[in-house]
Protein backbone atom coordinates (compact mmCIF):
# COMPACT_ATOMS: atom_id res chain seq x y z
CA UNK A 1 0.00 0.00 0.00
CA UNK A 2 2.83 2.09 0.76
CA UNK A 3 6.64 2.31 -1.03
CA UNK A 4 8.72 4.58 0.05
CA UNK A 5 11.77 5.06 -1.73
CA UNK A 6 15.49 7.17 -1.33
CA UNK A 7 12.97 9.82 0.70
CA UNK A 8 15.59 12.96 1.81
CA UNK A 9 14.15 15.82 3.45
CA UNK A 10 17.07 18.76 4.76
CA UNK A 11 16.09 21.84 6.80
CA UNK A 12 18.35 25.17 6.98
CA UNK A 13 18.40 26.70 10.18
CA UNK A 14 18.44 30.76 11.34
CA UNK A 15 22.25 30.81 10.50
CA UNK A 16 21.64 28.57 7.06
CA UNK A 17 23.22 25.47 8.24
CA UNK A 18 21.64 22.52 6.50
CA UNK A 19 20.41 19.80 8.70
CA UNK A 20 19.62 16.52 7.19
CA UNK A 21 16.83 15.09 8.92
CA UNK A 22 15.36 12.45 6.83
CA UNK A 23 16.99 9.81 4.73
CA UNK A 24 14.98 6.56 4.23
CA UNK A 25 16.66 4.44 1.13
CA UNK A 26 13.48 2.24 1.56
CA UNK A 27 10.82 1.45 3.31
CA UNK A 28 6.99 0.00 2.88
CA UNK A 29 3.76 -0.83 4.91
CA UNK A 30 1.55 -3.47 3.51
CA UNK A 31 -2.47 -3.21 3.27
CA UNK A 32 -4.63 -3.62 6.84
CA UNK A 33 -1.09 -3.69 8.61
CA UNK A 34 -0.38 -1.66 12.35
CA UNK A 35 2.97 -0.98 13.02
CA UNK A 36 4.44 0.94 16.02
CA UNK A 37 7.90 2.89 15.26
CA UNK A 38 10.12 4.05 18.43
CA UNK A 39 12.61 6.31 18.66
CA UNK A 40 14.04 9.23 20.48
CA UNK A 41 12.49 12.80 20.38
CA UNK A 42 13.92 14.97 17.89
CA UNK A 43 15.02 11.85 15.73
CA UNK A 44 12.41 12.93 12.94
CA UNK A 45 9.63 10.99 13.11
CA UNK A 46 6.87 13.33 13.13
CA UNK A 47 8.88 14.78 10.07
CA UNK A 48 8.54 11.12 8.37
CA UNK A 49 5.08 11.35 9.27
CA UNK A 50 4.51 14.97 7.79
CA UNK A 51 5.99 14.18 4.30
CA UNK A 52 3.87 10.58 3.98
CA UNK A 53 0.88 12.60 4.64
CA UNK A 54 2.09 15.02 2.36
CA UNK A 55 1.52 18.07 4.76
CA UNK A 56 5.40 18.78 3.60
CA UNK A 57 7.34 18.29 0.51
CA UNK A 58 10.36 16.14 -0.08
CA UNK A 59 13.24 17.53 -1.04
CA UNK A 60 14.15 14.01 -3.03
CA UNK A 61 12.66 10.46 -3.48
CA UNK A 62 9.48 9.05 -4.19
CA UNK A 63 6.24 8.18 -1.67
CA UNK A 64 3.59 5.69 -3.34
CA UNK A 65 0.65 5.50 -1.85
CA UNK A 66 -1.49 2.56 -3.78
CA UNK A 67 0.48 3.72 -6.59
CA UNK A 68 -0.44 7.31 -6.33
CA UNK A 69 3.36 9.06 -6.12
CA UNK A 70 2.24 11.26 -3.27
CA UNK A 71 5.56 13.17 -3.70
CA UNK A 72 4.87 14.61 -7.24
CA UNK A 73 1.65 16.52 -6.72
CA UNK A 74 1.51 20.07 -5.57
CA UNK A 75 0.55 21.01 -2.17
CA UNK A 76 -3.27 21.29 -2.92
CA UNK A 77 -3.40 18.41 -4.63
CA UNK A 78 -1.43 16.67 -1.44
CA UNK A 79 -4.22 18.45 0.70
CA UNK A 80 -7.03 16.67 -1.19
CA UNK A 81 -5.71 13.08 -1.38
CA UNK A 82 -5.04 13.34 2.41
CA UNK A 83 -8.29 14.30 3.36
CA UNK A 84 -9.51 11.37 0.85
CA UNK A 85 -7.31 8.55 1.86
CA UNK A 86 -5.46 9.39 5.45
CA UNK A 87 -6.52 10.45 8.78
CA UNK A 88 -4.24 12.39 11.33
CA UNK A 89 -4.06 11.83 14.91
CA UNK A 90 -2.14 14.82 16.48
CA UNK A 91 -0.01 15.04 19.61
CA UNK A 92 -1.63 18.25 20.54
CA UNK A 93 -5.07 17.00 18.94
CA UNK A 94 -5.45 20.13 16.78
CA UNK A 95 -9.34 20.36 17.66
CA UNK A 96 -10.91 23.80 16.98
CA UNK A 97 -11.87 25.41 20.30
CA UNK A 98 -15.07 27.23 19.06
CA UNK A 99 -16.58 24.22 17.44
CA UNK A 100 -18.35 21.61 19.33
CA UNK A 101 -17.04 17.56 19.23
CA UNK A 102 -19.64 16.67 16.77
CA UNK A 103 -18.67 19.85 14.56
CA UNK A 104 -15.22 19.31 14.84
CA UNK A 105 -15.52 15.12 13.59
CA UNK A 106 -18.09 16.85 10.43
CA UNK A 107 -15.97 19.73 9.81
CA UNK A 108 -13.04 17.40 8.87
CA UNK A 109 -15.46 15.31 6.48
CA UNK A 110 -16.73 18.14 4.97
CA UNK A 111 -12.49 18.76 3.77
CA UNK A 112 -13.09 15.18 2.10
CA UNK A 113 -16.00 16.46 0.52
CA UNK A 114 -17.93 14.20 2.58
CA UNK A 115 -21.33 15.13 5.35
CA UNK A 116 -23.46 13.22 7.55
CA UNK A 117 -24.24 13.73 11.04
CA UNK A 118 -25.08 10.76 11.97
CA UNK A 119 -21.65 9.05 10.91
CA UNK A 120 -20.17 11.70 12.76
CA UNK A 121 -22.64 11.31 15.71
CA UNK A 122 -22.26 7.09 15.71
CA UNK A 123 -18.03 7.71 15.77
CA UNK A 124 -18.51 9.63 18.57
CA UNK A 125 -20.86 7.36 20.35
CA UNK A 126 -18.09 4.45 19.04
CA UNK A 127 -15.10 6.21 21.30
CA UNK A 128 -17.17 6.65 24.03
CA UNK A 129 -18.42 10.38 23.82
CA UNK A 130 -22.03 10.09 22.65
CA UNK A 131 -23.02 12.28 25.99
CA UNK A 132 -20.63 14.57 25.22
CA UNK A 133 -21.19 15.74 21.15
CA UNK A 134 -22.13 18.99 21.69
CA UNK A 135 -19.48 19.85 24.30
CA UNK A 136 -16.71 21.99 23.19
CA UNK A 137 -12.49 21.17 23.66
CA UNK A 138 -12.62 23.59 26.73
CA UNK A 139 -15.46 21.51 28.13
CA UNK A 140 -14.07 17.85 27.93
CA UNK A 141 -11.08 16.27 29.41
CA UNK A 142 -7.76 15.89 28.02
CA UNK A 143 -8.34 11.92 27.21
CA UNK A 144 -11.69 13.29 25.87
CA UNK A 145 -10.20 15.33 23.81
CA UNK A 146 -8.04 12.34 21.87
CA UNK A 147 -11.14 10.73 21.58
CA UNK A 148 -12.58 13.49 19.09
CA UNK A 149 -9.05 13.38 17.62
CA UNK A 150 -9.79 9.77 16.76
CA UNK A 151 -13.67 10.05 15.44
CA UNK A 152 -12.30 12.76 13.33
CA UNK A 153 -9.46 10.94 12.39
CA UNK A 154 -11.65 7.60 10.97
CA UNK A 155 -14.49 9.97 9.53
CA UNK A 156 -13.67 9.43 5.84
CA UNK A 157 -12.98 5.87 5.87
CA UNK A 158 -9.28 6.40 5.42
CA UNK A 159 -6.82 3.45 3.96
CA UNK A 160 -4.19 4.59 6.60
CA UNK A 161 -4.40 6.47 9.90
CA UNK A 162 -1.14 7.85 11.00
CA UNK A 163 -0.26 8.68 14.63
CA UNK A 164 2.29 11.04 16.14
CA UNK A 165 2.87 10.73 19.95
CA UNK A 166 -0.92 10.13 20.19
CA UNK A 167 -0.36 9.69 24.16
CA UNK A 168 2.21 12.48 24.70
CA UNK A 169 -0.39 14.60 26.55
CA UNK A 170 -1.87 11.51 28.18
CA UNK A 171 -1.31 10.02 31.50
CA UNK A 172 -0.75 6.40 31.55
CA UNK A 173 -3.94 5.13 31.80
CA UNK A 174 -5.60 7.23 29.46
CA UNK A 175 -2.62 6.42 26.92
CA UNK A 176 -3.33 2.81 27.11
CA UNK A 177 -7.00 3.61 26.45
CA UNK A 178 -6.25 5.67 23.40
CA UNK A 179 -4.25 3.42 21.59
CA UNK A 180 -6.40 0.05 22.50
CA UNK A 181 -9.13 1.97 21.25
CA UNK A 182 -6.86 3.18 17.91
CA UNK A 183 -6.22 -0.43 17.37
CA UNK A 184 -9.27 -1.55 17.65
CA UNK A 185 -11.14 0.63 15.25
CA UNK A 186 -8.45 0.45 12.86
CA UNK A 187 -8.67 -3.58 13.05
CA UNK A 188 -12.74 -3.55 12.94
CA UNK A 189 -12.47 -1.20 9.91
CA UNK A 190 -9.44 -3.01 7.91
CA UNK A 191 -7.67 0.41 8.29
CA UNK A 192 -3.73 0.55 8.30
CA UNK A 193 -1.83 2.03 10.78
CA UNK A 194 1.39 3.81 11.82
CA UNK A 195 2.12 5.43 15.03
CA UNK A 196 5.68 6.99 16.26
CA UNK A 197 6.42 7.09 19.65
CA UNK A 198 9.39 7.80 22.16
CA UNK A 199 7.26 5.76 24.97
CA UNK A 200 8.20 1.64 25.52
CA UNK A 201 5.38 1.12 26.96
CA UNK A 202 3.34 2.47 24.09
CA UNK A 203 5.24 0.95 21.56
CA UNK A 204 5.24 -2.74 23.15
CA UNK A 205 1.55 -2.79 22.42
CA UNK A 206 2.21 -3.31 19.30
CA UNK A 207 2.77 -7.03 17.59
CA UNK A 208 4.88 -5.43 14.42
CA UNK A 209 7.14 -2.70 15.70
CA UNK A 210 10.30 -1.41 14.21
CA UNK A 211 13.22 1.57 15.44
CA UNK A 212 12.87 4.59 13.30
CA UNK A 213 16.85 4.74 13.17
CA UNK A 214 16.86 1.33 11.31
CA UNK A 215 15.11 2.62 7.96
CA UNK A 216 16.18 6.72 8.75
CA UNK A 217 19.55 6.78 7.71
CA UNK A 218 20.58 10.46 8.41
CA UNK A 219 24.39 11.12 8.47
CA UNK A 220 26.20 11.02 11.74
Amino acid sequence: MLRISNLQKRFRNADGEVTEVINIPDFSLQENFRLAISGRSGSGKSTFLNLVSGIISADSGEIIFNDKNISSLTESKRDIFRSQNIGYIFQTFNLLQAFTAIENVMLGMMFAGKSGRKNAEALLNKVGLGKKINHKPAELSVGEQQRVAIARAVANSPKLILADEPTANLDAKNGGIAIDLIKNICEENKISLMLVSHEADIINRFEHKINFEDINKVSA
